[in-house]
């Protein structure tokens, strides 16, 4: 830690899951920074798996990619779009990291024969990440996974009490989020749910400095004042977190509460200048003058866990920041469209843009081809990402070059593999090699590389760049072999990787709208700089809504 004087805020949540910590923690960060703090946000997660890379959708929601590569909590995908600030491998810290490490250290002999205990070994293991790569941050803000009393987090909550009492008061601060029900027959807010959750984090050593409640209601006075004095605060450290109507809001809805005005002055930092939230109030403000609307269909098969296209909901929502207009997204399950009887056209009648989104596996495929099918011959907008480009591929190819064995070696063997398992590839520290018996976790064509757009490609128009950089998860690629075949077609790879050797990204001239990319365009979008992509794909949709 090259920063001696940087200050850690502690996030913890209790009463319930899905709070929000991880929201909460990004609009903190957001906060300190219009008052022109640099903040680094992390995120320490109590369950065993290594990182979420292997982890079904359904159980975890979406799995983040940074720029280096690593597969992390979604939570960092909040981080990056309220801040701006690029997470790290270093910024996701799993119980099974740290238990692998102190493992692999003491087989190594590292601990020279002492008996390896949670205390003090994982937990000094926990400190130390928290404390690594850090360099000219003021701010350090770590969230704690899961909910106050759950077996799984208790080595992280140790951990933390341990750095807060060597930091000391002036560089440690404790929040925590609680819940404040609202008992219909009642009538009032309930408070005691808080109270017992900062009874067991006090029972563990921890006195939190603020309670970040939320609620549905506005709360009383004389609750304030009540919960205050049963957990051991002032009343001005109990800040209300009402429920916005976007998640844009929260920023400014938390400042007007004085969350960030309470964290500077348990720092004793100067809280006479007010922050700049003009960024926040811009967005807000888009959004409630927008004008027009247009119906987006996500055709995908993990449509009941919507949190598995976190990062692809908030770009096309910036995408209509970009064109001042409303979004609506109309969720499509593909294994729909693979029923004999479907009417697909009922199905996208009402439909401006079809995207369909990255995923894993044969099942809902020929209903993702069906869709793509229906926005090549009708014109409908159609954005096909990593996943849906491979689907767009050999749509094309079955259904216009007439290869009607087209498919992907991800389904099993294949005479006409379009698709096939990624076996090698140049990365920036040299080759990486792969094959079919690789363990899944870590194995995929991960993080940030760069792609050289074709010259006079829709794309490069997009993008006004000839070189762009974007992020990548995948284990398959595109055959190159083909690749004239297509073009004879009028299907332009537009985008190819440095080498020459990985399609990257397809158009076709001829359509209103119809690409194609390998990478996720969607973990690089943010509500104050939309993603190229995702703007140009809303203002084509909303072109389509026009003709309708």
């Amino acid at each position: 830690m090259k920063n001696t004087s940087v200050k850690f805020i502690f996030i913890t949540g209790g009463v319930v899951s899905s709070l929000g910590k991880g929201l909460a923690s990004a609009s903190l960060g957001a906060l300190l920074q219009a008052r022109g703090y640099n903040v680094k946000l992390r995120k320490l997660d109590p369950y065993l798996n290594v990182d979420p890379g292997t982890m079904s959708p359904y159980q975890h929601g979406e799995c983040y990619v940074t720029d280096d590569g690593a597969e992390t909590d979604l939570d960092l995908g909040h981080y990056e779009r309220f801040t701006g600030v690029p997470a790290k491998r270093s910024d996701n810290i799993t119980t099974g990291k740290i238990y692998s490490n102190v493992i692999s250290n003491e087989r190594r002999g590292d601990y020279l024969g002492a008996t390896i205990q949670v205390i003090p070994h994982v937990t000094d293991a926990i400190k130390e990440y928290i404390l690594s790569d850090i360099n000219d941050e003021d701010f350090v803000l770590c969230e704690i996974g899961g909910t106050v009393g759950d077996i799984e987090s208790l080595p992280f909550i140790e951990a933390i009490r341990q750095l807060g009492n060597e930091l000391g008061f002036s560089q440690a601060c404790f929040l925590h989020v609680t819940l404040l029900p609202f008992i219909k027959t009642a009538g009032e807010l309930k408070t005691k749910p808080t109270q017992h959750s900062v009874k067991e984090l006090q029972g563990m050593g921890i006195q939190p400095d603020l309670l970040l409640c939320r609620t549905e209601d506005k709360i009383p006075k004389e609750q304030k004042s009540k919960i205050a004095l049963f957990c051991n605060i002032k009343p001005e450290t109990v800040i209300e977190a009402l429920d916005a109507s976007s998640i844009y809001e929260v920023p400014i809805s938390y400042h007007k509460e004085g969350l960030d005005y309470q964290i500077c002055k348990h720092f004793k930092l100067d809280v006479s200048k007010k922050p700049n939230l003009n960024r926040w109030e811009n967005i807000v403000e888009i959004q409630r003058s927008s004008e027009g609307n247009v119906n987006i269909g996500i055709v995908g098969k993990y449509i009941s866990m919507i949190d598995a296209y976190k990062s692809l909901i908030e770009a096309i929502n910036h995408g209509g920041l970009a064109n001042n207009i409303k979004v609506t997204i109309k969720w499509i399950d593909s294994e729909k469209l693979e029923e004999k009887n479907i009417n697909t056209h009922d199905i996208f009648n009402d439909i401006n843009g079809i995207i369909v989104p990255g995923g894993f596996g044969e099942r809902g495929s020929e209903g993702k081809i069906n869709a793509i099918n229906y926005a090549r011959l009708n014109k409908i907008p159609f954005f096909g990402i990593c996943f849906g480009m491979q689907m767009a591929v050999i749509e094309f190819a079955r259904n216009v070059l007439k290869f009607k064995n087209a498919s992907s070696s991800e389904f099993g063997a294949t005479k006409l593999p379009l698709i096939g398992l990624l076996t090698e590839w140049h990365t920036k520290t040299g080759l990486e090699k792969r094959n079919k018996d690789s363990n899944l976790g870590g194995t995929m064509r991960l993080g940030a590389y760069d792609c050289n757009l074709l010259e006079d490609s829709f794309v490069k128009s997009i993008y006004k760049k000839k070189v762009i950089s974007e992020r990548h998860r995948h284990r398959y690629e595109v055959n190159n072999k083909f690749i004239t075949d297509f073009k004879k077609k009028g299907f332009i790879f537009s985008g190819m990787s440095p080498d020459n050797a990985l399609p990257e990204i397809f158009e076709i001239p001829l359509h209103p709208w119809f690409i194609g990319v390998q990478f996720h365009p969607e973990l690089k979008s943010k509500p104050f700089e939309p993603h190229p992509l995702f703007s140009s794909f809303i203002r084509a949709s909303l072109k389509q809504s026009r003709l309708l």
